[in-house]
């Protein structure tokens, strides 16, 4: 009878243990933000991420562990803990060998276009192979729970939402509104068209951003504004709508919100991570967290609210800056591993066109061509990645067959780029360069598997979670098992990561 007790009291410590389920988890994405953007501006944060940093858990050596880090590969792995060998998003865009042509990783020609200017093609999540947090919430609860995203990008508003979100919206510069796709309904939701009705940007004509105006005319304002703090305030703004218009957290179940923050990274590309512009983005940043923070505490109480941040990739710097620190970098001429590779295999094997592709990045050949010629794949993928290492300041190569038969080196970067690298859509022939070389011509970019690209912030905050800092190394695909866990919820189908326990329970 005491053993029978026993065993009952125990049975009942445990479901006393388990956690608490939120109302909301809001999962965040500052597109472009590296880690040490926290504490070069720290001084100046007076708000969101002042909230974020001082109650709750943060991770200061979080990092990506894949190859390219991008926007797409960034999101998709934010909530579904998978790698691009998994998920199938192995880049922004690529080159799909059964379409004969380069996709977009949201991509979908079976859906259209909803709310933007005239009839188009419109965007899905088809491509990603695994799900989200917000898919194992909704297969939990299918009928109640709800999984929305926002962004201004459509891959960074669809990625993270998943397969069975209610919705994802993001912004479409030629009409001036947020948009969605035949995916989700039939129809945009009437909140959304009259938040549209409102023309959101046109309320910024002539505002002024760090002494510049933007553009008082509706394309070139439509045109400009993604790259303004002024596009993250829509974000913010639209954000807010949701969650009264969908009752996000204020139902008997859990709900989840992501939103992307895209205006930092289109300001970063143009100005570089050390300019006054990046600065004020932060800084501006840190307030329009701090809004979204309020009307979410005023409609579901952030006691009852996870909230998890995260940036999906860092930047290099700008190499003329670099120069000026006697630092290495600097920039490859337009297209010289495409022309360097296509030359090298007219002189072996003769003429054609044997590279389908346009990226320097990612070599993908012509595989009919290489059939009628009665050669082996391997053997023209050798000769490209041979001539694709000569050029100078070509870090590494690796070919298809050294990444699918896992021969490369094993190292970081080689992990890398091998949790990168998802045959049936991967290229012939994978290019990084040096440290600090990039291939764009002007402005700063981002892709690279070293420190300044794969570090960034992973904060969580709310009930059950342990605040402090955190010096452990993690990784960004642990952010999806851990609250997979929190909630009660199957671990997303693709996850690699492991659960943040350190910072469980309070």
């Amino acid at each position: 009878m005491k053993r029978i007790l026993a065993c009952a009291l125990a049975a009942a410590s445990l479901l006393a243990a388990a956690p608490i389920k939120p109302k909301l988890v809001l999962a965040i994405v500052i597109d472009q933000f590296r880690y040490d953007y926290l504490t070069r501006f720290r001084s100046e944060y007076h708000a969101g991420l002042e909230r974020l940093l001082t109650r709750g858990a943060v991770f200061t050596n979080a990092r990506y562990e894949h190859f390219p880090t991008v926007t797409a590969v960034g999101h998709s792995t934010f909530l579904s803990g998978a790698t691009p060998a998994l998920s199938g998003i192995i880049a922004n865009e690529w080159y799909d060998r059964e379409e004969g042509k380069t996709v977009t990783s949201v991509s979908d020609s079976a859906t259209k276009l909803l709310g933007g200017s005239g009839a188009g093609a419109g965007s899905s999540p088809h491509r990603l192979l695994v799900d989200t947090v917000g898919d194992e919430l909704k297969m939990a609860d299918e009928n109640t729970s709800r999984a929305i995203g926002i962004s201004l990008k459509d891959r960074a508003a669809i990625l993270p939402a998943g397969h069975m979100a209610n919705g994802a919206y993001w912004f479409d510069a030629k009409s001036g509104n947020f948009v969605s796709s035949t995916y989700y309904f039939a129809e945009l939701p009437a909140w959304v068209q009259d938040f549209n009705s409102g023309r959101p940007a046109d309320q910024y004509r002539g505002a002024n951003w760090l002494s510049k105006a933007m553009p008082s005319e509706r394309a070139a304002l439509y045109a400009a504004i993604d790259a303004s703090p002024f596009a993250n305030e829509m974000i913010e703004r639209l954000a807010e709508i949701a969650i009264q218009a969908e009752q996000l957290g204020q139902r008997d179940v859990t709900d989840l919100l992501a939103v992307s923050f895209s205006a930092n990274d289109y300001v970063g590309h143009a100005a570089g991570p050390d300019s006054p512009e990046v600065h004020d983005m932060a800084v501006q940043t840190d307030r329009v967290l701090e809004k979204l923070f309020d009307a979410v505490d005023e409609k579901v109480g952030l006691d009852n609210v996870i909230v998890v941040l995260t940036g999906d990739h860092g930047v290099a710097p700008l190499p003329e800056v670099n120069t000026q620190r006697k630092m290495p970098g600097g920039r490859l001429p337009l297209g010289i591993v495409s022309k360097t590779v296509q030359a090298a295999l007219v002189k072996k094997y003769g003429d054609g066109k044997w590279i389908v592709s346009n990226a320097d990045q990612s070599i993908y050949l012509d595989w009919d061509l290489i059939a009628r010629k009665n050669l082996s794949v391997k053997d023209v993928d050798d000769a490209a990645a041979d001539a694709a290492a000569a050029i100078p300041h070509v870090f590494r190569v690796y070919s298809r067959e050294q990444l699918i038969g896992g021969a490369a080196l094993p190292d970081p970067v080689a992990r890398r780029v091998m949790n990168g690298y998802y045959a049936r859509r991967g290229a012939d022939v994978e290019v990084l360069l040096e440290p600090y070389w990039i291939f764009p011509q002007t402005g700063a970019t981002h892709g690279a598997p070293f420190g300044y690209d794969t570090h960034v912030p992973v904060i969580f905050m709310g009930p059950g979670i342990r605040a402090g800092r955190y010096d452990n190394a993690i990784a960004v695909n642990d952010i999806a098992p851990t609250l997979a866990t929190m909630l009660d919820v199957e671990t997303p189908s693709g996850s690699v990561g492991r659960v943040l326990t350190e910072m469980l329970g309070q």
